[in-house]
């Protein structure tokens, strides 16, 4: 199936790794131009250089998307050097286990890494979206629905990027740009082994996680979170905006007793 996004502009926050860095590979192998966006320029490098190998040519942009000037920075860039946006993939950000006991400072601080610069980089890539009449993907997460414990922070971005996505579709719905958000819940990348590896037995730790998975007992792939933004992003889904697509193997909807 042939997408028609070949040369088409997309931002990708957080694509040095797991989610965002599948998300650029598949954007890339359909011929798009996916424009890197994070805070380690060595992972920025590799990635790049792995991209064109494929054949696409692109930018690194390294940005501290906790602040304005850095979001504002990423959208001035990709214009300056590429000429054009046709999408933004929202994706940086991480579960930092901000609680109650936390505190309303630290509580702040969560915001402003997980949900702060989807906002930002929407408002700053408005008027380029505009004239393409391109896209926003959102990526969630199932502790917005689920609930997670020890996690108020994470939790409340996400359950504003749920918010954002069916606001923003309403918003932009004049412009032709659509806003969807995909879901991932039990997503095997590099952040989820760091947190498994604090186990004492981490292989059996996975195991039982992966058993609670409804289709298949086993971690959705980085790959399978990618493969539904391309295809959100492409004019294939020209008439779905303000959903919330959940890739996760019916791990937020079905009954998990059915995978044990």
């Amino acid at each position: 199936m042939d997408l028609h996004i070949k040369n088409k502009v997309y931002i990708i926050t957080g694509s040095t790794r797991g989610i965002g860095e599948a998300i650029a590979y598949t954007f890339a192998e359909e011929g798009a131009i996916p424009v890197l966006v994070g805070r380690n320029e060595a992972r920025g490098q590799q990635v790049l250089d792995k991209i064109k190998e494929i054949g696409v040519d692109t930018i690194f942009v390294k940005a501290d998307l906790s602040t304005v000037e850095g979001c504002k920075g990423v959208i001035d860039q990709t214009l300056e050097k590429l000429g054009k946006i046709d999408g933004l993939v929202n994706n940086a950000g991480y579960n930092d286990g901000t609680g109650l006991d936390a505190g309303p400072e630290k509580f702040m601080a969560s915001l402003q890494l997980n949900i702060f610069h989807y906002y930002t980089l929407a408002h700053f890539a408005k008027a380029a979206l505009i004239e393409t009449k391109g896209t926003i993907i959102n990526v969630g997460s199932k502790v917005a629905v689920t609930g997670q414990g020890g996690t108020s922070g994470y939790a409340a971005s996400k359950g504003g990027t749920q918010a954002l996505t069916r606001e923003w579709a309403v918003e932009l719905l004049p412009y032709n740009i659509r806003v969807n958000e995909v879901i991932p819940a039990e997503t095997w990348t590099p952040l989820y082994e760091e947190y498994v590896n604090r186990f004492d037995d981490p292989e059996e730790k996975k195991q039982a996680i992966a058993q609670r998975i409804p289709l298949g007992q086993r971690f959705t792939t980085s790959e399978e979170i990618a493969d539904m933004v391309v295809f959100l992003a492409s004019d294939r889904a020209s008439h779905i905006t303000g959903q919330h697509l959940y890739v996760d193997g019916g791990y937020t909807h079905l009954d998990r007793v059915i995978g044990t």
